[in-house]
């Protein structure tokens, strides 16, 4: 069975982390596979949404499997990360795909499991989730998730969370705009569809530059972005989508988006 498991439902892929019995942590090949379908699925015009999340109803993922490593020699904790790097961008500004991604959380996000929770674009999660970076605990470091856990909920909830490696449950978690949702774990798959669907049906290029220019907005300068931004917002003005959207809504219809 494959570490991580790949399949389609309509316009939205989903993407498993499938080691239950070890709480979904991942190791290098795990993130090899990882990346693969990622770019698997951005590069694919039928999809239009990824949910990333974790087998079972225990843990979305506890980050690196540490036993595994353990007894390596003269490999740091951070070569497991290597892989990584092809879908991490950069900039520490999220996952390296175009298109948007919803982390559907179930159970434990720890460690680097909240890193990749964090680089996605949208965070649900069950009401048994919990969050936390336990690095500072063993010496090693929440790298991603320090930059971009800041970002995401004011400094002191990120410095309280990064220092004290304490965990916190979803409950706090919403309250601090960690996650945007909060359901009952028989519920969580059948919301991250939905709301992936309803994404889909907005028009796949707006969405694309969307995202861009909120990613862009973290961390450009702000004369920066706004050229990039009216830089686009011409392009797309002259898509057949941008022309497609305002007909529809005059002829009170669901626009058709071809993507182009």
């Amino acid at each position: 069975m494959p570490t991580v498991l790949y399949e389609r439902k309509g316009p939205v892929a989903w993407i498993t982390l499938n080691r239950p019995e070890s709480m979904n942590a991942f190791d290098p090949d795990t993130l090899q596979l990882l990346s693969m379908h990622l770019q698997e699925f951005d590069h694919d015009d039928e999809l239009r949404v990824a949910v990333l999340t974790g087998a079972g109803d225990k843990a979305f993922c506890a980050g690196a499997d540490l036993k595994k490593y353990a007894t390596r020699e003269s490999t740091g904790i951070n070569d497991i990360w290597n892989p990584a790097r092809q879908f991490f961008s950069r900039g520490g500004e999220g996952i390296n795909v175009a298109k948007p991604l919803i982390a559907a959380i179930n159970g434990y996000c720890l460690a680097g499991g909240q890193e990749l929770a964090l680089a996605c674009d949208i965070r649900i999660a069950s009401t048994n989730a919990q969050f936390g970076a336990p690095e500072v605990k063993w010496s090693i470091l929440h790298g991603f998730g320090a930059l971009r856990l800041p970002r995401t909920v004011s400094l002191a909830v990120a410095m309280d969370m990064l220092l004290t490696g304490e965990r916190i449950d979803a409950q706090r978690a919403y309250e601090v705009g960690l996650i945007s949702r909060i359901v009952p774990p028989a519920e969580l798959r059948a919301t991250a569809q939905s709301m992936a669907e309803r994404i889909s049906e907005n028009g796949p290029l707006a969405i694309k530059v969307t995202k861009e220019l909120a990613l862009r907005g973290l961390y450009q300068a702000p004369e920066d972005a706004i050229a990039y931004r009216n830089a686009v917002a011409a392009l797309i003005r002259e898509t057949d989508d941008a022309k497609e959207g305002p007909r529809a809504f005059s002829e009170k219809r669901k626009p058709q988006f071809k993507g182009r």
